[in-house]
Formats: structure tokens, sequence, C-alpha cells
């Protein structure tokens, strides 16, 4: 079992940006030291909360400090951003990296960065599937460029310069590109399947039941089968909030008390998910009216919290439902209290990576 790390980065209204840019960079830097595989971090324009407004600038930013793990938009909302850009970011990101970059990509999900940018309205599925393979060409094919689409269009025809370089757009170290990975936060997500047609990695949210997650193995398998190959376990990645420390009692009040860092996330969440109807993630049963969903049953839902040996078994019991997946993603929430959010990660690693190695086992 690979431990991975993955945040979008929630924190207090009032927390010095400068703090907390640095504790969501410490994180990463702490992740690498004990051995994490990969790390992913999420991007949002318009939310004061969620005040990381560009993972690829983010990520460059921390870049020199991880020596090990891979790094991974997470991610990439294509239809806020012209394709060309995006191309050459990303690209210019991979080499830094020495070709350790998981390319992490999504329609977006925040609706005031949708209105910001002009696509509330728009079909932005399309937007997204167009910005993709605009992407994907603009890496595979020689300038000139010659892509139109409806959303988009790339061209350097009239002032290609070949003999000086000029009209070119780079492309990454990875070749033909870096791995593709995409979240799904649906259950039953038909886009996991397509991902999976087209080859790309599938990241589980951590915001979705146990039950819901469970789907995500079945539609990545549809999608394997579609193309004639076999579902490898080792590529689903899932997400889990944890918080792991060496007294039960401070576990609880960290991850459940009314200070705590996990429940002002998921209040977050909660709130906008409910005001954008899909409220759904968080119910047994999806007709459930919206009013039945309160955010302390969430918490005991979502969160694993408790010491080494109650989290593993709790985990355990998670991977039960689920079924067998290759990389757990720790999701990162505000360092409330610094110490303790560093010991969660120690403890996650030292103690109870340990005793959950025999969900490799599990059946997928």
């Amino acid at each position: 079992m690979n431990l991975g790390f993955f945040t979008m980065p929630i924190h207090p209204l009032d927390k010095d940006w400068r703090q907390s840019l640095r504790e969501d960079r410490d994180a990463f830097a702490l992740a690498d030291e004990l051995g994490f595989t990969e790390a992913y971090v999420g991007e949002h324009i318009t939310d004061r909360a969620e005040n990381i407004t560009s993972c690829i600038s983010f990520l460059a930013w921390i870049a020199s400090d991880i020596k090990r793990m891979r790094l991974g938009t997470g991610t990439v909302n294509l239809p806020n951003a012209h394709p060309a850009a995006v191309a050459a970011q990303v690209a210019m990101l991979d080499h830094m990296l020495d070709g350790r970059f998981n390319f992490g990509i999504s329609p977006g999900g925040l609706m005031s960065d949708a209105e910001v940018f002009g696509n509330i309205d728009a079909n932005r599925n399309a937007m997204f599937l167009e910005a993709i393979d605009f992407v994907i060409r603009i890496w595979t094919t020689d300038p000139p460029y010659a892509l139109g689409g409806t959303y988009w269009k790339v061209s350097t025809a009239r002032t290609m310069m070949a003999e000086i370089g000029q009209g070119a757009i780079a492309r990454p170290l990875q070749r033909p590109h870096p791995p593709i990975v995409v979240t799904a936060v649906s259950p039953h997500s038909q886009g996991v399947a397509e991902a999976a047609v087209r080859g790309w990695l599938p990241i589980s949210a951590n915001f979705l039941l146990p039950k819901w997650v469970a789907t995500h193995w079945s539609k990545y398998t549809e999608g394997c089968e579609r193309t004639g190959r076999p579902a490898d376990a080792a590529n689903w990645r899932v997400a889990k909030s944890i918080f792991v420390a060496d007294d039960l009692a401070e576990a609880r009040a960290y991850a459940l008390g009314p200070q705590s860092p996990y429940r002002f996330y998921y209040r977050q969440l909660l709130t906008k998910l409910l005001k954008g109807g899909r409220g759904n993630l968080f119910k047994e049963d999806p007709n459930a009216p919206d009013e039945s969903v309160d955010l302390d049953r969430v918490l005991n839902e979502l969160v694993i919290w408790g010491t080494p040996d109650k989290v593993a078994d709790d985990l355990l019991a998670f991977g039960e439902k689920v079924g067998r997946f290759g990389t757990l993603l720790y999701a990162g929430k505000d360092w409330a209290d610094p110490s303790l959010a560093r010991r969660s990660m120690i403890l996650l690693a030292d103690k109870v990576r340990p005793k959950i190695a025999s969900m490799a086992a599990l059946p997928p």
C-alpha cells in the first residue's frame, strides 16, 4: 500500500495567507521525508478559504524542496485556461521536476470560478474534453499548429520561424506526456470509465461515502475492458480524511471537536455542495432530503481518526468496503495545531502503514 498526499487546502478566512502557504508547503516536504510516493494540490481563483490560486505555480515554488515523490496538479481546471498556456506551463513544470509530474485535470467544480471565467452556463464538460485534446495534440504534433474547435483555436502558422524556434510550444520531459489523472467526485462516475478508455488514472475523492467510492472500481474496470486492457488496482488512488494521534481523546477533539480543522473543512464543503444540488454525495439514500444531511454525521462517516491501532483497524474496515486500491491519499487539512498535524502524518507513515499492509491482498 503506497501512501500519497492530496490537499484541496481549506484555511480559516482570517489566517495570514503567507502562513497558510508555508504550512501547505511544509506538509508536502514532510510527506516527501516520510516516503509518500506522490502528492497533489488543488486550485481555485474565487475562494478565500481555498487559497491556492494556481496549482502549477505552487508546485513550481516547492519543486526544489521535494527530492523523491511525484507531484501532481489536483487539478488544473481546464475550461478556465487556454490550452496552449496549459500545455506550455505543464511542459516546463515536468522539466523542473525531472519527469516526476502527474497531470491532474478536471472541468472544475467551483461555480464562482466558472462564473468569473464566463463559462458557468457553458457545457464545461465539452470544454474540458476539447481542452485536453488540444493539449495532447500540441505535445504530439509539430508546429505550426492548426487546431480549431468550438471553444479555442491554436495556430502559429502566420508567425512561424522554425529556424530560430519561434512558433513552437514546449513539450514535457515525459513522452508522449505525463500520466494524466482525474478525480472522481460522483457515485457511479461515468467519467471514471471514460478516463480508463483513454488510459488515464482515477482518484476517488475524500468526501464520498465508502459505498460510493466502491462504485468507482467497477466503472474503471468497464473502461479498461472497452479497450481490451486489464484493470490494475495499483492505478486506483483513494483519498481519505485521516487524523492520527498518540492519545484517543486528543484525536477525537482534533478530528471532531468544535474547533476542529476537519469540522471546518467539511462545513465549507457541505455548504457548497448542498447549495450546488450535490448533497447526494453525503447520502446513503440519494432520494433522502437534504435536511437529512448534518455535519456531525458527515464527520462520523468520512473522517477516520484515533490512535494508530484504531486508525489501522478503521482503514482495514474501509478497505473491506471499497476493495483493493494502490495508493491511499492522506487528505490535507489546515494545520490548526502544526505539531499535531505533523505528528498525524508521522504516525500514519511509521505506525499505521505497517498495520495496513494486508490491504494489498484485498480483492479488487
